[in-house]
This record gives C-alpha cells, sequence and structure tokens, in this order.
C-alpha cells in the first residue's frame, strides 16, 4: 500500500492550519495592545476572518495610552 495520500493530506492540513493560526499568534505575541483589547482582536481574527487581522496591523492601539 502506498501512504503518500494521506501524508501528503494531513501536510497540507498542518500548512492550512499553521497559517489560519499565524495572524493570532503574531496579535498574542504583540506589545501594541494589552488586555481586554488583545483578546477583542483575537476574537475578531478568529469571527471574522483575515480582514480583522489587516485591520490590526492599520488600527492597533485603538486607544492611546496615557
Amino acid at each position: 500500500m502506498d501512504a503518500t495520500g494521506p501524508v501528503a493530506l494531513l501536510v497540507v492540513i498542518a500548512v492550512v492550519g499553521f497559517i489560519w493560526l499565524l495572524p493570532i499568534v503574531i496579535i498574542i505575541g504583540s506589545n501594541r495592545t494589552t488586555g481586554g483589547e488583545k483578546a477583542a482582536w483575537v476574537l475578531a481574527v478568529i469571527f471574522v476572518s483575515w480582514f480583522a487581522w489587516v485591520f490590526y496591523m492599520l488600527l492597533a492601539p485603538i486607544k492611546n495610552k496615557d
């Protein structure tokens, strides 16, 4: 039996999963926001998509630190 098909499928799934998780990891590791604002951005990326990550890169932080 040839196991190339299932292995290739697992590699593709792993790559897609990594690409999907990358913005979340970047936001969590970022120093641009903290606390609740960071949690809101992570939830936005999870439920809205990569568009939220693009907005994060352009707009975060929403409030200036005083």
